[in-house]
């Protein structure tokens, strides 16, 4: 699916039918409030993102697709009657992936699209994990509760990153241990007791998903 956000009703038809002819599921909207009605049912795959707007401007629009959680990684094409050296860094800069000035062709404008598609399908997917209110990516070392960043110490982000991918899974001392801090030792044990305190404490309303299971070790569940 292919979202264009175009104010322009001649310019919004045209390019619609014209990524439609070529295959592409194509939605267009007017305003900024249809846009971010529709990206509340579905994401797309790519945006094509005008940036002289009614309201907020499409630099903003796209500042705010690159801030959230579901939506930062989305390619994004900026469309616009400005041409200037500036217009097209701060449209880069602000994190689009190509940039296409007015009046442009149909057919360039389809191979940007190819293009930029072609490149997202070349890139490894990142593993990400929701879990109740628990965000996770062990790539880009993010944790977040309910949208909220939580700042985790390498430690307890491994641990963490252990019990969410060994989902329902009990994992026992011993091996949370030797995974994280190498040979279990006594002193060891009561420093994986403190981590786990820490992270339940740290995740606030997600430390519960964090279960005990005595004499063996713990798991992570959804609730």
């Amino acid at each position: 699916m292919i979202y264009l956000l175009e104010d322009d009703e001649s310019i919004r038809k045209l390019v619609v039918y014209a990524l439609k002819s070529q295959d592409y599921e194509t939605e267009g909207f007017e305003n900024p409030e249809q846009f971010w009605m529709a990206m509340t049912k579905k994401l797309p795959e790519l945006i094509l993102l005008d940036i002289m707007l009614p309201g907020d401007d499409g630099i903003s629009i796209l500042k705010r697709i690159r801030a959230g959680a579901q939506t930062s990684d989305i390619p994004v094409i900026m469309l616009t009657a400005k041409n200037t050296e500036f217009d097209r860094v701060e449209g880069l800069d602000a994190g689009a992936d190509d940039y296409i000035s007015k009046p442009f062709g149909i057919m360039e404008l389809a191979a940007r699209v190819r293009a930029v598609l072609r490149r997202q399908a070349k890139e490894p997917s990142l593993s990400e994990y929701n879990i109740g209110p628990l965000f996770i990516c062990p790539e880009r070392h993010e944790t977040r509760v309910n949208g909220e960043d939580i700042a985790l110490t390498y430690k307890e982000f491994m641990l963490l990153q252990l019990l969410v991918e060994n989902l329902g899974i009990v994992m026992a001392r011993e091996v949370l241990l030797e995974r994280i801090w190498g040979l279990g030792s006594e002193r060891e044990n009561r420093t994986l007791d403190v981590h786990i305190r820490t992270l339940r404490s740290k995740l606030g309303p997600a430390g519960s998903l964090i279960h005990t299971v005595r004499g063996i070790g713990y798991r992570l569940v959804e609730d």
